[in-house]
């Protein structure tokens, strides 16, 4: 039995079934399970917000029942895992991505453009309320708590006027009408690693190497590309930074960074085009353009 850890909520058990369904096709005559492990996020919801990548807060408790044998790999939301990780673990593979764009609910389903004046925007991303306000300043942006179901729900019931989340989120949930995705590379550019799943591994295990018939590669390429942007700028949840990688061809892609430093600046978003091998380089060029 090959056993999987998992946070517990409604986005990661279906994110879960994924990688199982994935593995079981590779590999039907094997046996597998999930482990749920509440994570420091889960635990403590108040210390961290929803909305913000790359520190841990959804991962590390699983990353340690990995390493002490508690089960034998860990599914995550690529973009919660650290920019840096730990030699003894890898991402054995990355599943192929789903839709990376930012999404906004809205009450009666009203577009960005047509927003009341200071109308609540409910979310707790630097980056994800950088660009909004560079788009409608007269906005106002509100931390918004709890899962997708719950923040929807505030929507619903009238406490704000919309929220941002992901529509890869939404989408794996049954609910993707619900969200007005927004354009990646003129109004909001999404998290790196946004709408991808990373199965994680100890290095050199069995899993490892199972996971390998199942990696997508042009997503991992993709996401390499992303993360080294994160890297290259300083890494950390506070950043206000996008990227995305975009496959144009089958070996060519077109990333798209943006960084918006301060609230209500205008956000500097460059673009670059590069084969899939060359990803990596045109990550570092573009971070250098906006250090």
């Amino acid at each position: 039995m090959i056993a999987l850890a998992t946070r517990g909520s409604a986005l990661a058990r279906v994110q879960a079934e994924l990688a199982l369904a994935a593995l079981r096709y590779a590999f039907p005559e094997e046996e597998f399970t999930t482990v749920v492990v509440d994570s420091d996020g889960d635990l403590s919801p108040a210390a961290v917000a929803p909305d913000q990548p790359g520190e841990g807060w959804f991962t590390s408790r699983l990353e340690r029942s990995l390493r002490t044998g508690q089960v034998d790999g860990a599914v995550h939301s690529a973009k919660d895992l650290p920019t840096q990780i730990s030699e003894d673990l890898v991402i054995a593979a990355f599943l192929p991505r789903a839709d990376p764009r930012d999404a906004l609910v809205t009450a009666g389903d009203t577009q960005l453009a047509d927003l009341p004046q200071g109308a609540r925007i409910g979310t707790s991303s630097p980056r994800r309320a950088a660009q909004l306000l560079a788009l409608r300043p007269d906005l106002a942006v509100v931390p918004i708590r709890g899962n997708v179901d719950t923040r929807v729900g505030k929507v619903r019931r009238g406490e704000f006027s919309g929220c941002l989340l992901a529509m890869a989120g939404l989408l794996r949930l049954g609910r993707g009408l619900e969200g007005q995705a927004l354009d990646p590379e003129n109004e909001c550019t999404p998290a790196p690693a946004q709408g991808a799943i990373a199965l994680q591994a100890r290095a050199g295990t069995r899993l490892a190497e199972m996971a390998a018939h199942i990696d997508d590669s042009r997503t991992r390429r993709c996401i390499e590309a992303e993360r080294l942007v994160l890297t290259q700028m300083g890494g950390g949840c506070q950043l206000p930074l996008g990227a995305l990688a975009t496959p144009l061809a089958p070996a060519w892609a077109r990333l798209t960074v943006a960084w918006a430093p301060e609230m209500g600046e205008p956000v500097r978003r460059i673009t670059g085009e590069a084969s899939l091998t060359g990803l990596s380089g045109l990550a570092i060029e573009l971070a250098g353009q906006l250090r």
